[in-house]
């Protein structure tokens, strides 16, 4: 899972004085950035958040040598566990319906233009692309069901990353999690991917977090905040991490899954709002790739997904767009 350097979202912390509504909150490092999970019970889940977290990174994390998904792009095993087979469907059906614009076995190529955890590519040219390109496109990924779990079939040289999704899979888990432990009211966020439920007991408000707004100097500061309640949220930004090529123009770290080069786009960030954290996830990177008119014509048919697009005009100004009733 990629180390992001800063959440494209500000959690906005409300505290209270009130004795009779209690708010637990546990934060810490996981999947190379930072958690904050905030919930309305007494009960320190800790030790039952970390292994949650080792499991997942024990099968999607392409930074642990010896994780599924490492052994498997190694063509070393093909075996994987239920947390990888939830992140391949939900992945194959994104990718089904933005026609490949979301496409986890694109990461070979991100890789290669060192925007990955490895392979960088030295005086990497048309020709080294192309034959990367070759082995790209998650339809040539297939499981299967065995006695001993599940098996990935696919071509030796297809590379899968889940970076675009697992951590919002991870934020799903936890809030699973506590469903199940009949938690009815939590913020979990991990390196700016959320999940909400009910409200903060405490202030007895709506959860309430801020939008970036998208700064090239490193700095962060808060745009606007919004209330969220039973839904996933995530933000996929290219204002910090990027190329300047010699003309000026910025490539975004989001790989154009088609032509294997680096998007050129004015879209500065993209927060999404969805059922959960792992479809938000995966729709903000596939939105920032597609561009602004393919995603106000994908989301003319998919009305249960929000947008919020920052993006930067032709004389470089930031304009905003909601789509589908956004929370201003």
């Amino acid at each position: 899972m990629k180390k992001l350097l800063i959440p494209l979202l500000t959690i906005v912390f409300c505290v209270s004085c009130k004795q009779d509504f209690v708010n637990t909150k546990l934060s810490g490092p996981v999947f190379g950035t930072s958690y904050s999970v905030i919930y309305s019970s007494e009960i320190n889940y800790q030790t039952q958040f970390d292994s949650l977290f080792y499991v997942i990174n024990q099968s999607m994390s392409t930074y642990i040598l010896y994780s599924d998904i490492s052994k498997l792009n190694r063509n070393e095993s093909n075996t994987v566990d239920l947390h990888f087979i939830n992140v391949l469907n939900t992945s194959r059906e994104i990718y089904n319906k933005t026609n490949g614009a979301f496409d986890p076995t694109i990461g070979a190529v991100v890789n290669a233009w060192d925007f990955g955890p490895e392979g960088k590519i030295a005086k990497l040219d048309s020709i080294k692309i192309d034959s990367i390109m070759i082995s790209v496109g998650l339809d040539k990924v297939l499981s299967k069901s065995t006695s001993n779990g599940f098996e990935i079939l696919k071509p030796k040289a297809t590379y899968l990353d889940f970076n675009a999704i697992a951590k919002g899979y991870g934020v799903d888990v936890i809030a699973d999690f506590l469903d199940r432990k009949n938690v009815k009211n939590y913020l979990v966020e991990i390196g700016g991917e959320i999940r909400s439920k009910g409200k903060n007991v405490e202030k007895n408000t709506a959860w309430k977090v801020g939008l970036d707004l998208p700064r090239f100097d490193g700095g962060q500061s808060v745009m606007k905040a919004i209330e969220i309640s039973d839904v996933g949220m995530a933000t996929s930004g290219t204002y910090r991490k990027f190329k300047v090529d010699d003309n000026g123009n910025r490539y975004a770290h989001i790989i154009n899954t088609k032509t294997g080069y680096p998007s050129k786009t004015n879209i500065l960030s993209v927060s999404v709002i969805a059922k959960n954290c792992m479809i938000a996830d995966a729709y903000a990177t596939a939105f920032q790739a597609m561009g602004i008119e393919k995603v106000k014509d994908f989301l003319k048919d998919n009305k249960g997904i929000k947008a919020f697009i920052i993006f930067e005009n032709s004389n470089q100004e930031l304009e905003t767009l909601s789509i589908n009733n956004f929370p201003e």
